[in-house]
């Protein structure tokens, strides 16, 4: 049966029923100019003036071309290439009750600058929360902070990019995100810095709806599916139809956890990953494995931990934070996974509708909490709330 089957429009899904769970756009680069010998013998592989700047065949029936080329001008993200990743490429080195807390600390992150040198010949560190298919907010934002130039393009130079996962369901172009991310990581590393993304729920959902559809699972409280929890989540059917098999090995290929510049960077607010790995290898490695062996009890298992939430929130949280940093590393974490409005307690769920403008919850930048040792980047893009992207460390 064809994944996603019978669903309707995009909706904003609520997500007290949260379960929590791309083609590679090539950048060509000329890394040598071409000797007079080879121009005077390979007349043909010189560029022509009129050509344009996206290589389509003029003979091809204008309804078989990809929806990428059919677009003019194409969006940014919207990138479908025919060819797999080249070898070696990796994404990355290696992704509710409600509680209003008063000791807890709103950033606001002006834009940055223009990236300058670091130590090592590093650039800045920026990092991206939840996006949930909301491309047109995620472009936004991007070239708010100046990464990006106005086609959509790299602009950033040797700067780092960390996405925190959950690229799609809830909004309208997840795979179009995902798109952006891959070619934007190619584009990235051509400068001289780096685009990666860590691994979200999300993904890991999408994975599942996509590899066992409606097997059952053994979810610990019931029979469950994949494609259930999926649709349930949010999940679109467009991104369903539009998901090809590079998009499923780019995200399978994501990197759980990773530390940078002192900051722990993972998606969900869990102490699950512990579980993993006393190291941030075995932590990798083993997510991967679970991924490689396919078996779809094990799968919905690393879901389901890496769903839960709200670890570093209450009185405990600062224990819970410093047990993650003392096992992995890093003087900070920073995730993902649960959005500041309901940190804040300003919402009760996503489902934020039209009407209730007074309810929308208002979000200028990371929340800092438990005792300033976690940095949660979920703006609520899903409820009305703001697609963040910010530079580490956070200013103050």
């Amino acid at each position: 049966m064809t994944q996603g089957a019978g669903q309707g429009p995009v909706v904003r899904t609520a997500t007290l029923r949260d379960f929590r769970v791309p083609p590679y756009a090539q950048v060509p680069v000329q890394s040598q100019p071409l000797s007079h010998e080879y121009v005077l013998t390979h007349p043909e592989d010189l560029p022509r003036p009129d050509a344009a700047v996206r290589p389509e065949d003029p003979s091809r029936p204008e309804d078989e071309v990809p929806h990428a080329m059919s677009a003019a001008p194409a969006h940014p993200g919207n990138v479908l290439p025919d060819d797999e990743p080249p070898e070696g490429y990796t994404p990355t080195e290696r992704d509710l009750p409600i509680i209003n807390r008063g000791d807890t600390l709103q950033v606001t992150v002006a834009p940055a600058e223009a990236p300058d040198s670091a130590q090592d010949g590093l650039g800045p560190l920026f990092v991206v929360g939840d996006v949930h298919g909301y491309l047109d907010e995620l472009v936004a934002a991007l070239a708010e902070q100046g990464l990006i130039d106005p086609e959509g393009h790299w602009s950033a130079g040797n700067t780092r990019l960390w996405f925190l996962g959950d690229f799609t369901d809830r909004g309208p172009d997840g795979i179009g995100v995902i798109d952006l991310v891959m070619r934007l990581s190619a584009e990235a590393a051509a400068a001289g810095g780096y685009c990666k993304a860590l691994m979200g729920n999300h993904e890991l959902l999408l994975i599942g709806a996509k590899r066992f559809g409606d097997k059952p699972v053994n979810s610990g409280a019931g029979t469950a599916t994949f494609q259930a929890a999926w649709l349930l989540n949010g999940g679109q059917k467009s991104d369903m139809d539009r998901l090809q098999d590079v998009h499923l090995q780019w995200m399978a290929r994501l990197d759980a956890v990773v530390e940078e510049d002192g900051h722990l960077l993972m998606h969900s607010d869990t102490t699950a990953y512990l579980e993993y790995g006393t190291t941030l290898e075995d932590v990798n490695d083993n997510v991967h494995e679970i991924l490689n062996r396919n078996d779809a009890d094990e799968c919905w298992d690393l879901f389901r931990k890496f769903t839960k939430r709200f670890a570093f929130r209450d009185e405990d949280g600062p224990q819970a934070v410093r047990k993650l940093l003392a096992t992995y590393g890093g003087e900070r974490v920073v995730h993902g996974h649960s959005p500041i409005p309901y940190l804040l307690g300003e919402v009760g769920t996503e489902d934020a509708g039209d009407g209730e403008e007074a309810s929308r919850p208002v979000v200028e930048g990371p929340h800092v909490y438990a005792d300033g040792l976690a940095i949660a980047m979920d703006g609520g893009v899903t409820m009305a709330g703001k697609m963040l992207v910010a530079r580490l460390p956070l200013p103050g």
